[in-house]
């Protein structure tokens, strides 16, 4: 991913609206961000319980949504994130809903799916849990293009018109 300024980051955010943006807290080390190992941006908002936000690129252009997070827990034991496949204890899986782009999402429409609570699919795609005696370890390479491919696909989500 390319590095992004403060203002190319708050521009990218599609489901925004100008107040919106202006008030984006940016992750706590965005300065120190090594873009360069990034595949797509995600973090939760430090001041706003519940609010996340994703960005990655589409078309060469940086393209970003902001997530809300539903509350309330599960009582499920685990859960799988839908962005990087990962299984986690279900307290460390939240449903992200974000508001269509454009006019559907001024009328109300909406598109969610299941992500880590931290919004760490990033990271969590490229540690290798243990293997099970008969088990072969799948190349991470492939687990970080289909993490790249399932964000990307719910960024379109949120683009389509309803």
């Amino acid at each position: 991913m390319r590095a992004l300024t403060e203002d190319e980051l708050r521009e990218s955010l599609v489901n925004a609206a100008p107040d919106e943006k202006r008030v984006v807290a940016l992750p706590v080390d965005f300065l120190l961000t090594d873009w360069d190992h990034l595949d797509f941006l995600a973090w939760r908002d430090p001041r706003t319980r519940g609010r996340g936000y994703l960005v990655t690129e589409r078309d060469g252009a940086p393209t970003g949504v902001v997530l809300r997070a539903a509350e309330g827990t599960s009582r499920a034991r685990s859960a799988m994130c839908n962005i990087c496949h990962t299984m986690q204890p279900a307290d460390q899986v939240a449903l992200f809903t974000a508001r269509k782009a454009g006019s559907a999402g001024d009328a109300g429409a909406s598109v969610g799916t299941y992500i880590c609570a931290d919004l760490s699919c990033h990271e969590n795609v490229r540690l290798a849990p243990p293997l099970a005696p008969s088990e072969v370890r799948a190349s991470v390479d492939l687990k970080i293009d289909g993490t790249r491919r399932r964000t990307e696909a719910f960024v379109e989500r949120v683009l389509e018109a309803s």
